[in-house]
């Protein structure tokens, strides 16, 4: 199984969009580093992805892991505020919250902000692949990662609602590690309760 490394913050958004779109709408950056012993110091493709998803959007619910205790292994649960209320998103699969402050790196892998990141994140259509489930349907959802591909790692997302939704990330293959991306997507025409990696 190919470890992935979902760093920084989670942002789930849900129904809310600021204009009608055509479904489904991919937002991605990404900022390649030199070698995986030192954080990148900035993020500006993967910020002007991450700004834009944003943009499109209302009743952001953002989470950044700092508030979940260093150690916390999945499965555990995240209460988002959106638009339609309170969410509860139920991660299940491999993981754990990490710590990791100064400037350096877990093998490639980083928080974005903050000190704490989602670390040793399987996955695949085994069991012990991450996925998220949540307790109403949501339009969109986005995150930050770090380290992906170094190991020509493609990385695809499941969207289920009744039916499954691949989408692929596009991260690039083949690359040094601690490398840094964002991913999004917004699908107001099929909702999705749960995201597998």
């Amino acid at each position: 199984m190919r470890f992935l490394h979902v760093a920084g913050a989670v942002v789930l958004v849900l129904f809310a969009v600021s204009t009608v779109q055509a479904a489904p709408i991919v937002f991605f950056g990404e900022d390649l580093n030199t070698g995986e012993s030192t954080r990148l110091s900035s993020t500006p493709n993967a910020d002007a992805a991450n700004a834009a998803f944003l943009a499109a959007l209302t009743g952001v619910g953002t989470e950044d892991f700092e508030s979940i205790a260093d150690g916390m292994g999945v499965p555990f649960a995240i209460s988002f505020a959106g638009s339609s209320g309170s969410i509860t998103a139920t991660l299940s699969g491999s993981g754990y919250v990490d710590s990791l402050p100064g400037t350096g790196t877990s093998f490639g892998r980083y928080p974005i902000s903050g000190t704490k990141y989602l670390q040793d994140v399987i996955a695949g259509s085994s069991t012990s692949a991450l996925t998220i489930n949540f307790s109403s349907a949501i339009a969109a959802f986005g995150f930050y990662g770090t380290d992906f591909g170094d190991f020509n790692g493609i990385t695809e997302l499941e969207l289920t609602n009744g039916t499954t939704k691949t989408v692929s990330i596009g991260n690039s293959t083949n690359i040094p590690g601690g490398s840094a991306l964002f991913f999004g997507v917004i699908d107001t025409t099929h909702t999705f309760t749960a995201i597998t990696f």
